[in-house]
Formats: structure tokens, sequence, C-alpha cells
């Protein structure tokens, strides 16, 4: 069993260093001004981390409030799963499941019936891992752009 707690301050132990693994391509300032903005807006945002037996940081899941459209869904607000990652030598023992709980009892709270969640078309991993979750798929999209 993991525990897992709400993140309430910019200094929450393994929240920084959960998002730079996720996203690795987004320098610590990003990181830190997302969480930042996170933060001021609580009514918004919700993100946990996942703690081991040891009080290391395992896992993490973000997740938003959303009132516009959110693809593939067809209720307002939906509660919208931003990340969620799990140490690679903590995969398979139920932390995303756990983390996926906490999201689902917050959207719940907020009204909302459905939570939604994206990933790309090549991360094989990430739809394996929302499908395992219980999510299911709803489309596949591709985006377009064009200089004027």
């Amino acid at each position: 069993m993991f525990r897992i707690q709400r993140c309430q301050s910019s200094e929450q132990a393994g929240w920084l260093p959960l998002r730079q693994a996720l996203w690795p391509h987004a320098s610590e300032q990003e990181h830190r001004d997302e969480i930042g903005q996170q933060l001021s807006e609580p009514q918004r945002y919700i993100n946990f981390v996942a703690y081991d037996s040891r009080e290391q940081s395992v896992g993490l899941a973000e997740a938003s409030l959303r009132h516009d459209y959110v693809n593939g869904t067809d209720n307002s607000p939906v509660v919208f799963l931003e990340g969620i990652y799990v140490a690679p030598e903590q995969r398979s023992q139920g932390v995303a499941a756990q983390l996926i709980e906490f999201v689902a009892r917050w959207g719940r709270e907020q009204g909302c019936v459905q939570m939604a969640s994206d990933t790309g078309l090549d991360n094989l991993v990430s739809q394996e891992t929302h499908i395992a979750l219980g999510f299911e798929e709803t489309e596949r999209v591709v985006f377009f752009k064009r200089q004027l």
C-alpha cells in the first residue's frame, strides 16, 4: 500500500522530480511556474504524490476541472487527467490505480461524472496504462496547421 498525499506546497517532497521525469522537455523553471500557477487555482487543479513505505516519492497524478468541451465526453464539468507518472521500479504495483482513485474522488466531489485524458498516438505505454486504469478510447485525432 502506498500513501497518497495532496500537493499543497511548491515544496511538496517529490513533486518537482516526478514532474521532471514525466515531462523532461520542460525546464525546472517552467515546472516551478506551472506548480505555482496550479497552486494558485485550487478549485481548478488537484495534484497527488504517492509515497512508498520508506517515504520515497514514487508516483504523481495531476488533474484539472474542465468546463469547456472535452473530446469524447458528453458532460460538464469533466475531471481531466493532465498527467500520471509512476517511477519505473514501482510500476505494476497498483500505484497508478490508487492515484486515479484519489483523482476520481476529487472529481466526484466537484460534480463530475466523467474523467478524461489524452496521450500521443505513438505513446503506446500510456495508451496501455489508460486502458488498464479503466479508460476507454473515444477518438484519434491528427492536428494540422498552415502558416498565413
